[in-house]
């Protein structure tokens, strides 16, 4: 490339959740020239479209960085599996497809943290602006018209869920008919991101409108190795492309959405971090930041799994395979039916403790047997729940294992470091157990599998949890935005000590949100745009209307 090619306005670095909105934005107007670059190809494999397959993707060898946690002490010293999107749209092309904002009070947390411009009313024209909602009427919690489509399954759900939610009807559990609203707490279904039977990642939503755009180029299969700093600003990226190293400029601004662990893990490899962890790895220190990669936190998870031999459920079985023909053939010509569901359609968010705020635990039930070997589709029928602790106290840190950008990072949430993060998951399991045995589960004859009837009492429930609790891939923090020396980010993303350069993706959540994590990343994204561009901020939300 001539230099001229090599020189932009505006890098993008990593096309993921917040990537591609930044780059969608800020290459609206034609007088900026953008660069969006990633490490992974295109969005093309069929297996990220339907939304049924998602369980293909969890550990693909191509679209996935296939990440692992280090070896966690306090879970029975295992290896955590870490799925992160390696491909147009990043984890978004590969997560669960789950649109959910997360509680109100996250983000007034957020801002009470020192961080203003983030409350609640001050974030939600940023999520309205993303959203198309088929489901919902446009008003103060829902918006038509934006790039994002959000809606429920279609037709409608699997028959299971109309058991899970009777069942917590019995037991006077409280319905939530809209988990986006003032209230999100209760059982209920939920929304996905999906348009027309596919997958809606933030590739399709942002990037494919925008791709022919002359001022926008998106460089993907490319490695970047490192901020270059010229004198405390951040002039260019050094990436490497096909064997090749080559530097691309920025003229004004520089991004990181490389996410939880490539935006740390980048910051580092170009200098900027804790001076004993870069010269430990030969590192030149352009400029001390110890807050880089800590902070790191995630939501912990156990399961509850059933086994039954009644078709009700996804799966695949001589049973089933007359409506298995018929549900190939309502995806082949109308996108519709099993293949067109994301299979995560109802949950409940509840607190593990009544004197709480607000909901610290996320149920999910799962309509579907989990197989023991790697296939897209449930082998046999079955059922369960995901229980998912959504307040963590524990804390940990992304470092780096080598100076190597091609190697990954070291991982370490430090999972259960907090004593106290054991006990909603302890309650969850209870809870989820007086769920299943509710009597609109009779007729299915389920037999409990994992982790089966002998796990009963308060210390067999914490040793299952230990042997088994995985992370439902929702990293965090480690980039953390806030007034303090040791916050990597401030208010309005830019990285501190360095000019011309900011992150924007869920690295920069002072404090996880107590759900799925990528509409808020999404909503990053969106404001982050506007931080660049200097726009005045969008105007906050009336609420007080719709809460009366």
């Amino acid at each position: 490339m001539a230099d001229s090619e090599n020189t932009f306005d505006f890098i993008v670095v990593g096309a993921g959740s917040a990537g591609c909105v930044v780059a969608n934005r800020l290459s609206e107007d034609p007088g900026n020239r953008v660069c969006l670059i990633e490490a992974g190809p295109r969005d093309k494999t069929p297996l990220i479209h339907i939304p049924a397959l998602v369980a293909a993707l969890l550990s693909h060898p191509v679209v996935n960085w296939n990440f692992m946690i280090s070896p966690q002490k306090n879970l029975s010293n295992r290896e955590i599996p870490s799925p992160r999107g390696k491909v147009l749209g990043g984890t978004s092309s590969i997560n669960g497809m789950v649109y959910f904002r997360g509680q109100p009070r996250d983000f007034d947390e957020w801002a009470a943290m020192g961080n203003p411009g983030w409350s609640y009313r001050e974030v939600m024209p940023y999520f309205l602006r993303s959203e198309n909602n088929e489901d919902y009427p446009a008003g103060p919690y829902h918006a038509k018209g934006g790039p994002l489509n959000v809606m429920f399954p279609r037709p409608k759900p699997n028959p299971l869920i109309k058991r899970f939610l009777d069942a917590t009807d019995s037991l006077q559990y409280p319905r939530c008919d809209d988990y986006n609203g003032p209230n999100p707490e209760g059982f209920g279904k939920r929304q996905g991101t999906m348009r027309d039977g596919y997958r809606e990642s933030t590739a399709t939503a942002f990037l494919k409108p925008a791709r022919n755009r002359e001022n926008l180029t998106i460089v993907t299969e490319a490695l970047v190795r490192r901020v270059v700093i010229e004198n405390g600003r951040a002039t260019g990226v050094e990436i490497e492309q096909d064997g090749q190293v080559r530097t691309v400029a920025a003229k004004r601004e520089i991004v990181l959405s490389g996410g939880a662990y490539g935006s740390p893990q980048i910051l580092l490899l170009s200098g900027v971090g804790d001076p004993e962890q870069l010269k430990k790895h030969g590192i030149a220190v352009v400029h001390e930041l110890p807050g880089v990669g800590r902070n790191l936190h995630d939501h912990l998870a156990t399961t509850i799994k059933m086994k039954t031999d009644n078709s009700e459920s996804y799966g695949i079985s001589v049973k089933a395979f007359p409506r298995g023909v018929w549900n190939v053939l309502q995806y082949a010509f109308a996108r519709s039916g099993p293949f067109a569901s994301n299979v995560y359609e109802a949950h409940g968010l509840v607190r593990s403790d009544p004197n709480l705020d607000r909901p610290d635990l996320q149920i999910v039930f799962i309509p579907a047997h989990r197989n023991t070997v790697k296939f897209p589709l449930p082998l046999g029928h079955g059922y369960g729940m995901n229980i998912v602790t959504l307040n963590p106290q524990s804390r940990g840190a992304v470092t780096l294992e080598s100076a190597d950008p091609r190697a990954a990072p070291h991982i370490d949430p430090n999972f259960l470091s907090a004593p106290e993060d054991i006990d909603p998951l302890v309650e969850g399991f209870k809870m989820s157990r007086r769920i299943l045995a509710c009597s609109s589960f009779d007729k299915l004859k389920g037999v409990e599998i994992a982790p089966g009837p002998q796990v009963q009492n308060r210390e067999d429930i914490e040793a299952y949890i230990r042997d088994t609790a995985v992370t439902v891939f929702h990293p965090v923090g480690s980039c953390r935005m806030g007034p303090g020396p040791d916050d990597v980010v401030d208010n309005e993303l830019k990285v501190r000590g360095i000019e011309g350069l900011r992150v924007a993706d869920a690295s920069i959540f002072p404090k996880i949100t107590r759900g799925n994590t990528n509409a808020p990343v999404i909503m990053v994204g969106e404001k982050a745009a506007d931080l660049v561009l200097g726009r005045t901020a969008l105007q906050p939300a009336d609420l007080s209307a719709a809460a009366e």
